[in-house]
């Protein structure tokens, strides 16, 4: 599973004026990215707007990103939700031949026991061709998947193969890195947290500011995982008042306005979200200049 260790990118959509896909600017995201130095890509995130997307717009997306990619890097695409049954559904529907892995949410809104979202997963992976990365987002999902229960599908089921944890519990994520099998991969959800988790054992990240700053965010976590801490340290407090002020007005908004003032993307969303408030794009292009 070493191809998941390192830097993933949870690549935005970008949207034309008229809210259609912009398939111009998703095409520099992606080479852009992939020249500049991440390991994989993650399609079809909560950053790429996935909820606002049809399905039709969700297979296009991925197609497209697998197409520019060029089997290049490995792709992971998002096949997450709070109805089991239709994720199954679309995992059966869709082509796997040139996907490495599925990002699936934990339900969300349903509010499942840890029992629930256990048979949640478990029927996930009686159904998954491709290996799984779970993804615990207590912030967006109001639901918290504990330690225990991350550790026993890690145990009980081959194809899941990693956790992305934006948990931000420090206790939680050691837990499960000191309790682990020895081949599943711990993966940080939070791009301000990456390098202190990885020197308590993490593996990498799925990262936000990457689709900005690929290369020296890609760079510190190769570095980490190297164990050279101190030359780590020194990007890491480079892109932290960057990486701060992406969040302060919500995720993608602050990412698509460090891409928009960069010439990557239009800084156009679907709503209901919108692009940050004036001070925050000021402050995001003060930092990047």
């Amino acid at each position: 599973m070493n191809k998941f260790k390192g830097t993933g990118v949870a690549l935005v959509t970008p949207f034309n004026d008229d809210k259609t896909v912009d398939y111009k600017s998703l095409e520099k995201l992606v080479e852009h990215v992939i020249t500049n130095g991440v390991e994989f890509l993650v399609v079809l995130g909560t950053t790429g707007e996935t909820a606002t997307l049809t399905k039709e717009e969700k297979k296009e997306v991925l197609n497209f990103v697998i197409k520019t990619n060029n089997s290049r890097l490995p792709i992971v695409a998002g096949f997450g939700g709070n109805n089991t049954t239709e994720i199954i559904n679309s995992i059966k529907e869709s082509d796997f031949s040139n996907i490495d892995a599925i990002l699936s949410v934990t339900p969300y809104y349903n509010k499942p026991s840890q029992a629930g979202i256990y048979e949640h997963y478990k029927a996930i992976s009686e159904n998954s061709p491709v290996p799984i990365i779970l993804y615990n987002v207590p912030g967006r999902t109001a639901l918290n998947m504990t330690a225990e229960t991350t550790l026993k599908l890690a145990h009980d089921f081959e194809n899941i193969i990693a956790v992305k944890e934006a948990s931000g519990n420090f206790s939680q994520i050691m837990e499960i890195v000191k309790n682990k099998p020895k081949d599943f991969l711990v993966i940080s959800g939070d791009d301000a947290l990456t390098l202190p988790l990885m020197s308590v054992g993490v593996d990498g990240v799925i990262s936000v500011v990457a689709n900005a700053l690929p290369d020296s965010f890609s760079e510190m976590v190769r570095l980490a995982n190297k164990k050279d801490f101190t030359k780590s340290y020194d990007l890491h407090y480079k892109n932290l008042d960057f990486i701060n002020a992406l969040f302060e007005d919500g995720n993608p908004g602050g990412i698509k306005a460090a891409l928009t003032i960069m010439g990557i993307v239009e800084n156009n969303f679907r709503l209901p979200l919108v692009s940050v408030n004036q001070n925050t794009y000021n402050k995001l292009k003060k930092l990047l200049n």
